[in-house]
C-alpha cells in the first residue's frame, strides 16, 4: 500500500523537476539517482532513503525544508480531466521498430501514457533493439496477430483481444509475423517515446 507521504514527496519532486524543464533522465544525471527509481518515486510507488533524498535536494537546489514545503503545497490532480482522441490523430512516435500515435498528449502529469502502435516489424531483426522504458506497461492487441518478445520469457503469440501486463524496464519487442497488427500500449507515468 502506498503512503500519502510517498505520494506527496513524489509529486513535490516532480513539480520541482518540471519547473526546471528537466526530463527524468536529466534529473537522474544531475542527482545520480536511477531513472527507474525516480519514476517510481514520482508515481508514489517507492519512498526514498535519506541519501537519495539529499542527492535530489542538491540537484533540485532545494533544502529538505523547501521540499517539505512543496509537499504541503501539493494537491491531487483535478479529477475532471479528459482528452478526446479521434481515430488516426495524435503526434506520431516510434516504439523501437514500430510506428504509432501518442494519445492524450495534451494532458500534463499523467499517471500513464497510452499509445496506439501499428506493428509492422516482421521479425526481431526488423524490430531492432528491444524497447525499454521505466515502469510497468500493458499491451492489448486490437487487430491482427502479434508476438510479444522479452529477455525473460519465451515468445508469446497473441490475437485480437489478448493482453499482457509486464515490466517494461526488462525490454520487449512487438512483432507481426503475418499481416500488420495494431495494439494499444499503456505505459506507466509520462513515458516518452522517440518521435
Amino acid at each position: 500500500m502506498r503512503s500519502r507521504m510517498s505520494d506527496r514527496t513524489g509529486a513535490a519532486i516532480r513539480k520541482l523537476r518540471l519547473s526546471r524543464g528537466w526530463s527524468l533522465a536529466a534529473l537522474s544525471e544531475e542527482s545520480g539517482v536511477p531513472i527507474s527509481t525516480l519514476s517510481r518515486v514520482e508515481l508514489g510507488q517507492n519512498a526514498l532513503n535519506y541519501e537519495k533524498l539529499m542527492r535530489l535536494c542538491r540537484a533540485l537546489e532545494v533544502d529538505l525544508e523547501g521540499l517539505v514545503t512543496r509537499e504541503a503545497e501539493t494537491t491531487p490532480a483535478a479529477s475532471g480531466r479528459r482528452s478526446v482522441i479521434r481515430a488516426g490523430e495524435g503526434p506520431p512516435t516510434r516504439v523501437a521498430g514500430n510506428t504509432g500515435r501518442r494519445t492524450a498528449s495534451d494532458l500534463l502529469s499523467k499517471s500513464f501514457s497510452p499509445i496506439v502502435i501499428d506493428v509492422t516489424a516482421r521479425d526481431l531483426q526488423a524490430h531492432g533493439p528491444l524497447a525499454v522504458h521505466a515502469g510497468e506497461a500493458y499491451v492489448l492487441v486490437m487487430d491482427g496477430q502479434v508476438e510479444f518478445h522479452s529477455h525473460l520469457y519465451a515468445p508469446l503469440p497473441m490475437g485480437a483481444g489478448d493482453g499482457v501486463y509486464f515490466d517494461a524496464s526488462a525490454g520487449y519487442a512487438l512483432i507481426a509475423p503475418g499481416l500488420p497488427a495494431r495494439v494499444l500500449l499503456v505505459a506507466a507515468g509520462e513515458t516518452t517515446f522517440g518521435s
